[in-house]
């Protein structure tokens, strides 16, 4: 029970306010708390959780499928990670990335830049479809 409705209770229990009263006040309480608890659990614009790789894939015949949920506050962390990590180990890395095929520099990535990447991921979804996969990647 909330604090208001017990106030209302207490009201008409102490005979200050009648009961066709109280009954007025409650319904105006649910409605005004109606709304609040339903924006509760709506996801505020520009606030994603997740970042979500699904592949939906057939190797040899076989379907298969990926379904990957990174939190994105995984990814924030790492970003204020990176930052403590020595500069010449940010070189070899960067070096060992280079070589592996992803061309990334990890010494250009900063929070803030992580934090617009998010604000516009929101409102991204990215498909691809090839004649053996799926893939789509999208925030939630």
């Amino acid at each position: 029970m909330t604090e208001q409705r017990k106030d209302i209770l207490d009201m008409l229990a102490a005979g200050k306010i009648t009961a066709e009263e109280a009954e007025q006040l409650i319904a105006a309480l649910e409605r005004d708390q109606a709304p609040a608890a339903a924006g509760h659990d709506a996801r505020p614009k520009g606030k994603v959780k997740y970042l979500r790789v699904v592949v939906d894939a057939t190797d040899n015949g076989e379907p298969s499928r990926v379904n990957v949920r990174v939190p994105l506050q995984l990814l924030r962390a790492g970003v204020r990670l990176a930052a403590l990590v020595p500069p010449q180990a940010l070189v070899k890395a960067n070096a060992s990335l280079s070589d592996s095929g992803v061309p990334i520099d990890l010494t250009q990535l900063k929070p803030e830049q992580l934090e617009a990447l998010v604000e516009h991921l929101d409102e991204v979804t990215v498909e691809v479809d090839s004649p053996d996969a799926t893939v789509r990647v999208f925030c939630e």
